[in-house]
């Protein structure tokens, strides 16, 4: 286990499964990952990638920013930048960072994506069907595929909508992109 963090999604994913009373096969067979994966992700000996997660969080119904802010203390109104969440998906360099994660009294969640030249993920389907999000290009070039369409953001662009299905976020380069994503559960 490299840090507190991933020690802390890997015990929140293990309470999720048995909250749900689901088993590791009948989780498997639900999320299309190898039980065998789930069970390494579970005791963290393995980093999830950020596909892996996006199909738990599919099965959980709960957005990631969720699951990752449950892994982590609830936090005061003032959210210092040295004090927020980074999450890095070890497969494709992707980092996520809770600027303002979900907490008990707030609808809206701010979280700031960066993603490498070239780098491309992948959601088969809404963790939450119609959650609505706004996507705000800060820096860079991103192209976002929403429901089969792509969509090609430069730095100050906001796409808007409610999400539904599959989307994927790709980096066309020469330099990373760095977006915010604002999201409200339905």
């Amino acid at each position: 286990m490299r840090n507190d963090i991933e020690s802390r999604l890997a015990l929140r994913l293990a309470a999720l499964r048995e909250e749900r009373g689901l088993s590791l096969e009948e989780l498997a067979a639900a999320s299309g990952i190898s039980r065998a994966t789930l069970s390494r992700m579970e005791r963290g000996e393995t980093s999830p990638t950020a596909a892996l997660l996006g199909k738990l969080c599919a099965v959980f119904g709960l957005p990631m920013s969720r699951l990752v802010a449950e892994a982590e203390a609830q936090p005061g109104e003032l959210l210092r930048a040295a004090d927020q969440a980074l999450w890095q998906d070890p497969a494709t360099g992707f980092r996520r960072r809770m600027v303002s994660p979900p907490a008990r009294g707030y609808a809206v969640e701010l979280i700031e994506g960066w993603l490498p030249p070239g780098a491309r993920i992948e959601y088969e389907r809404a963790p939450l069907a119609g959650m609505e999000q706004h996507l705000w290009m800060l820096d860079g070039a991103l192209e976002y595929t929403l429901d089969g369409a792509v969509h090609k953001l430069e730095t100050g662009d906001c796409l808007r909508f409610h999400l539904f299905g599959a989307t994927a976020f790709y980096c066309p380069g020469p330099s990373p992109a760095r977006y915010l994503i604002a999201l409200c559960p339905p």
